[in-house]
């Protein structure tokens, strides 16, 4: 789904903006039916431009205080698909790419702090499917995931 209108646009702000919010709520504000809101909402959820409704979870509060970026290696013929299950198995793994370039894979991690961290790269690297890692160690987070500039669009 490619194009929204102005609706669908003033929906997924507010919702940004106050994710708590419910449907009558939604509706109020925007000044619409609760079934034309319901039904947007559906449709987006459809189209996978709403992939979720689960609420945004910070590592560090969980004690998790160190955030690492790791490029994988993959020993070539021994496919993603392993190296993914692998690493799907590690919990402090929070997402892995495929990327071009000089690595195969790039990881999101976390760690309680850095020996902890040498932990969860062990880990990592603990298949035969991993020929080399390369690790750097975020000090901060200057922007942080966002989205809702995309929707006032290019």
């Amino acid at each position: 789904m490619s194009t929204l209108d102005a609706l669908d646009r003033a929906l997924l702000r507010l919702l940004l903006d106050e994710p708590r919010l419910g449907v009558l709520e939604t509706s109020r504000r925007l000044g619409v039916a609760r079934g034309t809101t319901q039904a947007r909402l559906t449709r987006l959820e459809r189209a996978g431009v709403l992939r979720d409704w689960a609420p945004t979870v910070d590592p560090a509060g969980l004690g998790f205080a160190v955030t690492a970026f790791t490029t994988l290696e993959v020993h070539q013929g021994r496919g993603i698909r392993q190296i993914s299950e692998h690493l799907r198995s590690i919990p402090e793994v929070l997402e892995a790419h495929t990327t071009s370039g000089q690595g195969d894979l790039l990881c999101r991690i976390v760690a309680r702090d850095h020996a902890d961290l040498q932990r969860v790269l062990d880990a990592i690297t603990s298949t035969q499917l991993v020929a080399r890692t390369s690790t750097v160690i975020s000090l901060t987070n200057e922007v942080p995931y966002r989205v809702a500039q995309l929707l006032d669009g290019p």
